[in-house]
């Protein structure tokens, strides 16, 4: 393995990004982002960011920017319901997780094989973002995954000292809200994003598998096998969502796969925190991204990379 001082961060470039609309199977129209070098190479990976829930794919445009001027093509883009892919009205709008899986992720995949023909393709997701990479059918073209407090939200696995503030949160008032409005209205109580209501029966549902999720049940066959991809997830001491157990539960659906959980307190790069959200901070280009990067460039993690990697308790 080598050093993480092997690939120091580069200047920041410009925003080279081009948007772009890509129908999903069903017709529904995503927008997107894409960094994309002039000159073809089909050594070169390209890397599609699968977002967390309700958070708007912009807010991972440095993280983009950062891969790009490493020499990947990168793609972002909103599921349907969120930023570039709402609607006119999200009254009463149909999305579901396994919708932003099945067929908004496999939209931007067939997208990328057909944009890029020959390139790998690797992929980074946030949060519930992970767990859309195993939910649809092309995942089997994905070389390379890496995960970031990736999980599905079953409830007791949230920390301890903050599990009834976030059951409170987001299992009794956010469903509470979406019957009243017909959808989470999240931006006007600064959490997140405007939310599907599918999307909130799925998180909110108290049940430890996935498949008995609302729209899980409607999956048959669980697709999370069909990946088999280098993955690595990437868990934070201090992120209240993504505990150890929230993301083996994760992991053990990614039977398929190679699987690395690396496990990092803020201690280890000599920070106070980091939380659920900060890995795709700006500030963390030197300490964290690289992790990331390496992992993609490699398939493996670095000599000095920080934190611990834990042993798996997945079938």
């Amino acid at each position: 393995m080598s050093s993480l001082e092997t690939f120091p961060p580069l200047p920041a470039v410009s925003n080279t990004a081009q948007a772009f609309v890509e129908c999903a199977g069903d017709g529904y129209p995503l927008g997107g982002f894409c960094w994309r070098h002039a000159v073809p190479d089909s050594t070169r990976a390209v890397v599609i960011i699968n977002a967390a829930t309700s958070v708007r794919c912009s807010y991972y445009a440095r993280f983009a920017q950062y891969l790009f001027s490493h020499g990947f093509d990168v793609m972002t883009y909103d599921y349907r319901g969120i930023g570039e892919s709402r609607p006119q009205v999200m009254r009463h709008f149909q999305a579901s997780w396994t919708d932003w899986g099945a067929l908004d992720f496999e939209a931007i995949l067939q997208r990328a094989a057909r944009e890029f023909p020959g390139q790998p393709i690797d992929v980074v997701g946030h949060s519930f973002g992970g767990c859309a990479a195993g939910l649809a059918t092309s995942s089997a073209r994905v070389r390379r995954l890496v995960t970031v407090g990736a999980q599905f939200a079953y409830w007791r696995d949230y920390a301890a000292d903050s599990r009834w503030q976030l059951f409170g949160k987001w299992h009794v008032l956010m469903p509470l809200l979406t019957r009243v409005f017909g959808y989470f209205p999240g931006k006007r109580l600064g959490w997140l994003e405007d939310t599907p209501a599918g999307v909130v029966r799925d998180w909110s549902t108290r049940t430890a598998a996935y498949e008995l999720r609302p729209s899980g049940k409607a999956l048959g066959e669980l697709p999370f096998a069909r990946v088999k991809a280098q993955t690595l997830a990437i868990s934070l001491t201090d992120d209240p969502f993504g505990t150890v157990a929230a993301i083996e539960r994760l992991l053990g659906y990614f039977e398929g796969s190679s699987r690395s959980h690396l496990r990092i307190a803020p201690a280890d790069i000599e920070v106070a925190q980091i939380g659920h959200f900060a890995f795709f901070h700006n500030r963390f280009q030197k300490r964290l991204w690289p992790i990331a990067l390496h992992w993609l460039q490699q398939g493996q993690l670095a000599d000095n990379t920080p934190g611990r990697v834990l042993a798996l308790n997945v079938p």
